[in-house]
């Protein structure tokens, strides 16, 4: 099956990539995502004019689906936003009318989608959307690894909203120049903190969902506790001491239990006031697709070659077979896919 499976272990890529026609499975809320608005009908005007959709806001990101053919779908991170606004268009439900423009990159590629609302007069669409990407930007401390940041002011913490500190442990040595530097660490609900206590403008905040693993390593200065940053967010490996190094593998049995309790209930930041509105339901909507009918359980061409490109290097070694419905040699196929399904879906898009 496709292994982007692994996101379920606890990388976030909701925020972070455009995808299109996903299986029901990456359409399920992950741990810490949740539901600000669901508005329908709205038509995907570029992409599927004259269908009627749902267009659902989380605090990740939003997603369309078709209200007939829910295998119709899109997924747009909010981190891939790169510009909204308003613009008129002609939608094939609507006529000439206002839609909500969203200009999206991922990778190389940029991506237009226009959102038509086939309510009158209704804008809901268009303020969710912009309010919840609005909040999702002022946020980044909570999910962004920032160094030589604004966050410490007379070495003190700006705390975040929704941040609760659990440790300040002075005497910790970050060992990234010759001597090391010594600081002290502020550790949280939500991510690691470091400054150096000669200036406290040289300073890293370390998010907990930008953190691969947290260990202690033999190094040039004795015992050190070891952070690995996530590719994603940089691939740093950053190296810490204390003094006295007895308090370091406490320090280290701390900061595995937050990081872990983190990945399993993670603290996104991005919230909203919806005033007197009532608060809009949380829970997860894919229930609702299954009961409409299922996807046909391919993800299509376009899912299926990047999750090869994404393994071609581990699977180098795997030599070409002979198929004889192609009368040629090809790649072996992912489990749980054939020729004649990605044939159907190419035929279908």
């Amino acid at each position: 099956m496709y292994k982007m499976s692994k996101a379920k272990k606890g990388v976030v890529w909701e925020d972070r990539e455009v995808l299109f026609d996903l299986p029901f499975d990456f359409l399920k809320l992950r741990a810490g995502e949740k539901v600000f608005d669901r508005i329908e009908p709205i038509e995907d005007t570029k992409g599927n004019s004259g269908m009627k959709g749902r267009l659902v806001v989380t605090n990740l990101r939003i997603i369309w689906h078709s209200l007939g053919s829910p295998r119709i779908n899109l997924s747009i991170g909010l981190n891939c936003f790169l510009s909204t606004n308003t613009k008129i268009v002609n939608s094939g439900l609507r006529g000439t009318t206002q839609a909500l423009y969203v200009l999206a990159g991922y990778r190389t590629n940029k991506y237009e989608f226009v959102f038509t609302n086939l309510s009158p007069n209704c804008v809901r669409h268009y303020t969710s959307v912009v309010g919840v990407h609005k909040s999702y930007a002022v946020s980044r401390l909570y999910r962004d690894l920032k160094l030589r940041g604004a966050f410490i002011h007379n070495k003190q913490l700006r705390v975040l909203p929704l941040e609760k500190i659990s440790l300040n442990e002075s005497g910790i040595w970050n060992l990234s120049s010759e001597s090391g530097n010594l600081g002290t660490m502020i550790v949280s609900n939500v991510r690691i903190v470091w400054y150096a206590d000669i200036n406290d403008a040289f300073n890293i905040s370390m998010p907990y969902i930008t953190i691969e693993s947290i260990a202690i390593r033999d190094s040039k200065f004795g015992e050190a506790l070891v952070i690995v940053i996530r590719a994603t967010s940089g691939g740093y490996v950053l190296g810490f001491r204390a003094d006295p190094k007895e308090k370091l593998r406490p320090l280290l049995t701390e900061l595995q239990t937050l990081h872990q309790a983190y990945t399993e209930k993670p603290v996104f930041g991005v919230e909203m006031n919806w005033g007197t509105e009532v608060a809009k339901p949380s829970h997860d909507f894919i229930e609702e697709l299954e009961e409409i009918g299922e996807p046909r359980g391919e993800m299509g061409p376009s899912l299926y070659l990047a999750s090869q490109q994404a393994h071609a290097k581990e699977d180098s070694d795997i030599q070409p077979v002979y198929n004889p419905y192609l009368g040629l040699a090809i790649e072996p196929l992912k489990e749980g896919f054939t020729l004649k399904s990605l044939f159907e879906v190419q035929t279908s898009s």
